[in-house]
């Protein structure tokens, strides 16, 4: 078999076997009321997130996310390229390297690549779709970049006490 034979026989597999893969699998329609909202593992309490496509511990996957109001996942990065758009609420997202906050509605999108360093928050409660191209995994660091536990990435953060007045 000569060279480019070899070359057209290989890549003609290869698609093969992609279209086949891809027939497998097969349409799914997920409702929003039907969605189950759980808290992921290393997020704060006040996010939560129902699995819409694939399984985010193995692979790239597809989630839906509600925060509430004020609800705020700090400073992180993730192995995998992420991509987010609003649905419902106000968000803000901040990206370290770039020093800037950007303001989110309905029908904005980001994309982060892998082990990009960003901020998330909402403002008003907010929901919103996530895909990732690989396993979902939570990095937090501090203000200088370096990673930090998440039990002190997201402890919760304790009102100050009320000053008591002085007695007379």
């Amino acid at each position: 078999m000569n060279t480019v034979r070899k070359v057209l026989t290989i890549a003609g597999l290869t698609v093969c076997a992609a279209l086949s893969g891809l027939a497998q699998e097969e349409g799914k329609v997920v409702t929003a009321q039907a969605s189950k909202f759980v808290n992921l593992p290393g997020l704060p309490t006040c996010a939560t997130a129902s699995v819409q496509r694939g399984d985010p511990t193995k692979g790239g996957a597809v989630l839906l996310a509600k925060l509430k109001a004020g609800c705020t996942v700090p400073w992180h990065w993730h192995t995998a390229a992420e991509s987010l758009m609003i649905v419902s609420g106000i968000a803000k997202v901040q990206m370290k390297d770039a020093g800037t906050t950007n303001s989110l509605a309905p029908g904005d999108y980001v994309f982060m690549p892998g082990k990009h360093v960003h901020q998330f928050t909402c403002v008003s409660g907010c929901t919103f779709f996530i895909s990732t191209d690989g396993a979902f995994d939570i990095h937090y660091v501090d203000k200088d970049g370096k990673e930090i536990p998440i039990d002190q990435a997201i402890a919760p953060h304790k009102m100050p006490s009320p000053k008591t007045a002085p007695k007379n």
